[in-house]
């Protein structure tokens, strides 16, 4: 009976162990969920991550334009997806540090994040772009030149001289503390209601094509740091060399838990992102915002074209 008895737990024990080395096979392939925002951007750098881990034979799911920044914020704490690109300065308000100048920072910006997220969330935040979302002032090309306006320095100072600036932009650019507020006080200028131009909505881009076509007026526009149509449209973003702006830095937030699954994503994502810059991603954007290219089929092109899928 002993014999008997060690016979079956020995079989019961060995049959534990498959079941558990097939549960760690599972797990090992367990398909990562990918997850954007709606906007063209994140749509296309959520794309970039969805093609690199494909390429590398990482099982995925394309869950790409899911919603808003609060729903994938909610979705990468909930465990409902495991990664997804994100703004190195929307932690400030994540973690409600909006008065704290660390954010306006890159790299200060990205390292207090990371922190928070990893010893709160258990989310690590891998390495972000050389890229800056922020806001800026962007005006004519030529228009700019002419006057030697490169830096908001000089916009400022062509302002207090009087010079002829409106600036088209939204009610929330004009009134919120954080946009042109924080340009008006870094840099000790101040726009009269008559050198505005308030839109009723809070499209970039039709600030934007006002500037370069001077529909009533209008010299200046609210603008993304990486928008498309800047190039297109022909605009130049103003420098911000005082830090008025918080810097948003794109970088991939992935739950721990799959990091460890898939360490090998990091690298290759930081391959993806630390290729990027200010133009070239103002270019991508504008493939899919101007042209109306789709978000995958840019993401997948420029990926192959610089080599980053091998």
């Amino acid at each position: 009976m002993r014999r008997g008895r060690a016979a079956i737990l020995s079989r019961f024990a060995a049959g534990a162990f498959a079941f558990a080395l097939c549960c760690h096979a599972a797990a090992a392939q367990e398909a990562v969920r990918v997850g954007s925002k709606l906007d063209a951007e994140s749509s296309l750098l959520g794309a970039m991550i969805l093609s690199t881990l494909q390429a590398k034979g990482i099982r995925t799911v394309d869950r790409l334009q899911l919603g808003p920044t609060n729903i994938l914020r909610a979705a990468i704490i909930a465990g409902e997806i495991d990664i997804y690109p994100e703004y190195t300065g929307n932690g400030a308000l994540f973690y409600a540090e909006e008065a704290d100048p660390v954010w306006k920072d890159a790299k200060r910006a990205y390292e207090r994040i990371r922190s928070l997220d990893l010893a709160r969330h258990q989310l690590v935040w891998l390495a972000p772009a050389p890229v800056d979302n922020s806001w800026v002032i962007a005006m004519p090309r030529a228009f700019a030149r002419a006057r030697h306006i490169a830096t908001m320095i000089d916009f400022a100072d062509w302002v207090r001289r009087g010079g002829d600036v409106k600036l088209a932009a939204s009610a929330e650019f004009v009134e919120s503390p954080a946009a042109l507020p924080a340009f008006e006080k870094a840099y000790d200028f101040r726009l009269s209601p008559a050198a505005l131009l308030v839109l009723a909505g809070g499209d970039t881009s039709v600030a934007m094509r006002a500037a370069a076509e001077g529909i009533s007026g209008v010299n200046a526009a609210m603008a993304y740091g990486t928008d498309g149509a800047l190039a297109v449209l022909d605009l130049v973003a103003l420098g911000d060399p005082k830090q008025a702006q918080v810097i948003y830095a794109p970088a991939p937030v992935v739950r721990s838990a799959v990091l460890a699954r898939y360490p090998t994503m990091a690298p290759s994502l930081a391959a993806v992102f630390g290729s990027l810059d200010d133009r070239k991603l103002r270019r991508l954007n504008a493939k899919v915002t101007v042209d109306g290219e789709p978000a995958r089929k840019v993401a997948a092109e420029y990926l192959a074209a610089s080599g980053l899928l091998r």
